[in-house]
């Protein structure tokens, strides 16, 4: 730096560009008499991360005078950031159970600067079992995490017996896609990964265990057990047809001792189906309601934006009463607030709008809303909630609805 006014300067300087998050300037300020000069030190210090891309990147170095900030200058240059390598490889998951074939999946991570091409070979550890991986090498970006399909295959199936462990050996190569190489002079890294693929039974050995037992069950029914149950039904097939056949016997004796009997009596009995016909009181009607009228249900719908108070209301009509006798509150969304209830000039209830969702009350004996009166609901909305779409709703909203009976009033 060097001052060509005619008056002492202080001088401030302000690093900018991509470089500015890891470069600074010392000392940061700095005072020079007319016609002097001094030097002020840029200091690099790129962190080992792969946010910080390998390349050329620009430097800028704003100088700003303190007393004549009009006279500001920037001083520009270019940055050469090195690479280097730094990544490493996960076999994913590392064990699978299957009957025959599996697949994993080899996640990659370069932690590098640079972009790198990953390359996967399989080691053939038995010839029972073939790994399948990409034949081509895949590049990955600097802090990017990319997966290569992976399976394992093996040539036979395995009917009976314990399971089976085949070990599955992978080795994944690393190298720097760009041409320039490494500041380290590592050119290429590897990395070796170990799973293991368990191959199940088909028929595990408890199954042959239970188809053993039921087969043996099934003989001994068709040889034991069915032919002593046939012979018993058929035993006590004979016995019901021998006390049938005996009861019909007895019935028509007594029959033919009755028909004489009744002759001389003078007539003949109607029969008992008859009797009881002529016995019977005929139905009597259905008794009235008791809460009479005709069934009425509203719904009241109250919205109210936060802060404020609302109020829904039904009116009884003229000539009529409404006897109430069920109430049912929703509060769908998870509203905060207070909900006030009154019938006509009587308040039912009132109850704090985070206590419940769903409300009902029911009466034995109803409640008379006389005519012109109002069943209503007001709402104090302190917070909207939050509805099953997941996002908070713009105002409260409470539905009531009210059912009853609407009788014509009393005559007088």
């Amino acid at each position: 730096m060097r001052n060509d006014s005619d008056i002492v300067e202080a001088y401030e300087f302000e690093v900018v560009g991509e470089c500015a998050p890891w470069t600074s300037v010392e000392p940061a300020r700095l005072s020079l008499y007319p016609g002097t000069s001094d030097q002020v030190a840029v200091l690099l210090r790129p962190p080992r991360s792969s946010e910080v891309r390998a390349g050329e990147v620009p430097l800028g170095v704003r100088v700003l005078p303190a007393e004549r900030p009009e006279s500001v200058v920037v001083s520009e240059t270019t940055v050469v950031v090195e690479p280097f390598l730094q990544q490493h490889a996960e076999l994913v998951p590392e064990r699978r159970r299957a009957w025959r074939s599996a697949r994993f999946h080899v996640e990659v991570h370069n932690d590098g600067n640079t972009p790198i091409t990953a390359a996967l070979v399989a080691a053939e550890s038995d010839d029972q079992l073939h790994v399948t991986v990409p034949a081509e090498p895949t590049t990955v970006d600097p802090g990017v995490r990319v997966e290569l399909p992976v399976r394992a295959r093996v040539g036979k199936v395995l009917w009976f017996g314990s399971p089976l462990a085949w070990p599955v050996r992978l080795t994944t190569t690393s190298t720097a896609a760009s041409a320039v190489l490494p500041a380290s002079g590592e050119a290429a890294q590897s990395e070796e990964l170990e799973g293991e693929l368990l191959q199940l039974p088909v028929f595990p050995k408890w199954l042959l265990a239970l188809l053993a037992l039921l087969l043996a069950l099934l003989l001994a029914w068709l040889l034991l057990v069915r032919p002593a149950v046939r012979s018993a039904a058929r035993e006590a097939t004979d016995d019901r047809a021998g006390e049938l056949v005996e009861a019909g016997r007895q019935e028509a004796a007594a029959a033919q001792n009755e028909q004489p009997q009744q002759r001389q009596q003078g007539g003949e009995q109607p029969p008992s189906g008859q009797q009881q016909e002529q016995q019977g009181q005929p139905g009597q009607p259905g008794q009235r309601d008791a809460v009479g009228g005709e069934q009425s249900s509203n719904t009241i719908e109250v919205r109210t934006n936060t802060g404020d108070q609302g109020t829904g209301s039904y009116v009884v009509p003229a000539g009529k009463v409404f006897r109430i006798t069920d109430l049912v509150l929703a509060n769908h969304q998870g509203d905060e607030g207070v909900l006030t209830i009154a019938f006509g000039e009587r308040t039912v209830t009132t109850i704090a709008l985070e206590t419940f969702r769903n409300q009902d009350y029911h009466w034995v004996t109803p409640i008379d809303v006389p005519e012109n009166s109002t069943v209503s609901a007001t709402v104090n909305c302190a917070r909207p909630g939050t509805p099953a779409s997941g996002q908070q709703a713009p105002n409260c909203l409470q539905l009531l609805n009210v059912s009853g009976a609407l009788a014509d009033v009393p005559q007088g």
